[in-house]
């Protein structure tokens, strides 16, 4: 089965987009579509007609394009069950551990809350990518604005059983404050300054950190090791409960 050709549009001040094509299909889909225009462009220039949009969760710079974009192909929109009263133009629901068929590959539905109370996850299992939204980012996680730490934990914990030759697919560049923000914490994991060594010299030439993989994010990405002792010792809480060092890597950040 041929991989899924990704292309990466950055839109707004720190936004990714997706643009997905399955190449023996054609289908082609985008991925939180936050605003149309660039994205179309985008579509465009490569000469791929959209046929689907895939929305992680409903914040509009997620979905704020769905409806011109629907409106201009006629397109698919594809999104959370438990969120579909707030999903524009939603034509298919899909929910936890459902298999959604893109074309001929498929995707595996992850029911991700905490970043909001119904957000998800799209797994291309064949193609080695996943399509996180604000749920985990590169050396970070989504804020909690409707959900809990458990909650959160619970869902990250789920992403973390992944291949780690996953690619992190994440909707924003936001790995250079995320690892200032890990150093704090987590000063002598030696693959966290190696990742601040890379990252480093990816923004200073003006390219994005994006795509991780899951390999990465293990080894380097506090809020992904809640339940290691070296995070906890150094957070001066080993032998805490995970969800409770989580809830203080997640306060900590929100203060930083």
């Amino acid at each position: 089965m041929s991989e899924i050709e990704i292309h990466q549009v950055p839109v707004l001040r720190d936004n990714f987009v997706y643009l997905l094509r399955e190449p023996k299909s054609k289908c082609v889909g985008i991925v939180d579509p936050a605003v149309a225009g660039p994205v179309m462009d985008e579509a465009k220039l490569l000469g791929w007609r959209v046929t689907h949009i895939l929305n992680t969760h409903h914040h509009n710079d997620h979905t704020g394009g769905n409806l011109e974009i629907k409106e201009r192909t006629g397109c698919t929109i594809v999104g959370p069950q438990h969120d579909r009263d707030r999903i524009p133009g939603i034509d298919l629901e899909v929910k936890d551990s459902d298999i959604y068929k893109f074309g001929n590959e498929e995707v595996q539905i992850f029911f991700v809350p905490g970043h909001t109370r119904g957000h998800i996850a799209y797994w291309f299992k064949a193609s080695n990518a996943l399509f996180c939204g604000d749920t985990l980012f590169s050396i970070g996680c989504g804020r909690l604005f409707e959900g809990t730490p458990d909650q959160m934990w619970k869902s990250l914990s789920k992403l973390r059983t992944l291949p780690p030759q996953t690619r992190i697919y994440c909707a924003h560049e936001y790995t250079e404050a995320n690892i200032r923000f890990a150093v704090s914490i987590d000063p002598n994991n030696q693959a966290l300054r190696k990742r601040e060594k890379q990252v480093t010299k990816l923004r200073s030439q003006m390219l994005p950190t994006v795509p991780s993989t899951l390999g990465m994010e293990l080894a380097a990405n506090p809020f992904l090791r809640a339940d290691q002792p070296g995070l906890q010792e150094a957070m001066g809480m080993l032998g805490a409960d995970p969800v409770e060092v989580f809830a203080e890597v997640r306060h900590r950040k929100d203060v930083f």
